[in-house]
């Protein structure tokens, strides 16, 4: 299907809607489900910012329109049977109208994501015990130490032939490299809108 006819590969059901979910293009996570007519689906595709159709107010609605907290489509993608549709957006601000990330709660999806909101948790709450916390607590500089020595690590079990250690050295990189986002309060988003640029 091109980007030109996705459109009419859409089959909307008796009340002229077809539910839409919206997907984060950089986390991957499932950020809200909405309905689109026709004509939102029209102005989403001239747009590229995500529009749905209001099925409380009965009409077009902007995703963002009010709070600010916009989505602008990278991929528009409908379903094998046609009944549904995939927007893959950047989400700017909280998905939800409560101010959650999503309109399903906390993210859930990928490991990193998951990772990333434990690290923040126990910065936020510190909690005795936890080598996180304590780790934080030395500041950004001790962070950045441990991920230099993970890398050695990494790069020696590489070069060993061992994919079990190398695993297990990758984790240990990556959980540091998470930590030190945090210590320096550098969202993971940032990160993955810099992979998205250098792809192009």
């Amino acid at each position: 299907m091109t980007a030109e006819n996705w459109l009419e590969a859409v089959h909307f059901g008796d009340d002229g809607l077809v539910p839409v979910v919206a997907q984060s293009s950089l986390s991957g996570e499932v950020l809200m489900v909405a309905y689109a007519d026709r004509e939102a689906l029209t102005r989403t595709r001239e747009t590229g910012e995500a529009h749905y159709h209001s099925r409380s107010r009965g009409k077009l609605w902007k995703k963002g329109e009010t709070s600010g907290n916009l989505q602008k489509v990278d991929e528009v993608r409908v379903d094998c049977d046609g009944d549904a549709v995939l927007y893959v957006v950047r989400q700017h601000g909280p998905a939800c109208h409560t101010g959650a990330p999503t309109c399903f709660g906390a993210p859930t999806g990928a490991v990193l994501t998951r990772l990333v909101q434990t690290v923040a948790d126990r910065a936020r709450t510190r909690p005795a015990g936890s080598y996180t916390a304590r780790l934080l607590a030395e500041g950004p500089a001790r962070v950045a130490q441990k991920v230099g020595e993970e890398a050695v690590e990494t790069v020696l079990a590489a070069t060993t032939g061992d994919d079990t250690q190398l695993a297990n050295e990758a984790a240990d990189l990556l959980f540091h490299l998470l930590v030190l986002l945090e210590a320096k309060r550098l969202p993971l988003d940032r990160v993955f809108e810099e992979l998205e640029r250098r792809k192009r």
